[in-house]
């Protein structure tokens, strides 16, 4: 039973609000082993309102620069008088995705939703900024990890056209599962929502993470402008929020990714002899922490992936990034990514194992 209850926290209390911190200038760099005490870190956010407002990670297209030539400058020609035609949403790609959508049957399969969200106390509303597909395999003992950015723009079913964040707001877990079923052919089994508020107490229940920083991250952290360094880096609670959360030198992209670091992190450290001799207390902060769908039923048929999962090939990550996306503008003026359907389908074939 405490490898179960092991794997079920490994599982479940793996996900990490994504936001940013503010920036400010004029600060000394300091690097991770400088940093001394861990800084104070903001616990809840106020949810922004809906429509989204503009994401500032993607790029507005350049402004054209005027170069002077020797050919004499044409005389300009009237512009017509009239209105300015409102541009027309290229939905084309959306509707491919949903329409080509491979319903997702492997045998042996479970899939989990990991979300995140920025909510107060008794917030009832709110939106998903955090979503990553857990799918486990319990034939072949896998465990595989996808990523979804927040703006990614398809069809909200009753909803129309909107960021795949909004779907929970809208309609709660039900109508988030239900966008995946039509979007990507797949129907999430369960769900997990992290409560942010209580994730710190859970790390530091772990003696914070070992984390294998994929790329060197700086950013300014509590006024400081702070760098973690490339490889196996030590993160206390405070540094862990500060690390999956920033993206203002940086991207969402890259935010995803590094959430899925501290995943395995976390699963790594869940797996020491160290913390199995203290598993019931960190199943009593785990339990405290966040609300599902799953019940002890439910979770029984994940004992025997316990162990295979202890090796960390078998473990598995995938992400709907910039080679599955472009930018775009809404008519609105919000920054969004709309799919490439064909390109994004790849990802759901080899993270389902449909291939």
């Amino acid at each position: 039973m405490k490898s179960f209850r092991n794997l079920s926290i490994a599982l479940l209390a793996l996900v990490i609000l994504a936001g940013c911190s503010p920036y400010q200038a004029g600060m000394m760099p300091l690097t991770l082993s400088q940093m001394g005490q861990p800084q104070s870190a903001a616990l809840v956010q106020d949810a922004t309102p809906l429509p989204p407002t503009p994401t500032p990670f993607q790029p507005i297209p350049p402004t054209a620069v005027y170069i002077p030539t020797d050919l004499p400058t044409p005389t300009p020609t009237a512009t017509p008088s009239g209105p300015t035609p409102t541009p027309t949403i290229d939905i084309s790609q959306i509707e491919l995705l949903a329409q080509g959508a491979e319903e997702s049957n492997v045998p042996g399969q479970i899939n989990i939703l990991l979300l995140g969200a920025d909510r107060r106390p008794g917030q009832k509303q709110f939106r998903t900024d955090t979503i990553i597909l857990a799918t486990l395999n319990t034939r072949k003992g896998t465990l595989n990890m996808t990523s979804f950015p927040r703006d990614l723009y398809l069809s909200i079913p009753g909803n129309g056209q909107n960021r795949i964040n909004t779907a929970y707001f809208y309609g709660g877990i039900n109508l988030l599962k239900q966008t995946f079923r039509e979007n990507f052919g797949i129907k999430p089994d369960y769900y997990v929502l992290i409560d942010f508020t209580k994730f710190k107490r859970l790390v530091d229940s772990l003696g914070g993470l070992d984390v294998k920083v994929g790329e060197t991250v700086s950013d300014y952290r509590a006024g400081e402008y702070v760098t973690i360094k490339k490889g196996k880096q030590y993160m206390d609670a405070d540094t862990v929020l500060w690390y999956v959360r920033t993206r203002k030198s940086t991207s969402d992209f890259s935010r995803n990714e590094r959430q899925q670091e501290i995943i395995r992190a976390i699963i790594d450290k869940m797996l020491t002899l160290e913390n199995l001799v203290r598993i019931k207390e960190i199943y009593d902060i785990y339990d405290d922490a966040i609300t599902t769908d799953m019940g002890l039923g439910d979770m029984l048929p994940l004992l025997p992936s316990a162990v295979k999962l202890m090796n960390g090939d078998n473990i598995n990550q995938y992400y709907i990034g910039p080679r599955q996306v472009y930018n775009w503008i809404t008519p609105e003026g919000a920054m969004v990514l709309l799919p490439d359907a064909e390109a994004v389908r790849k990802v759901i074939r080899k993270s389902q194992n449909d291939q």
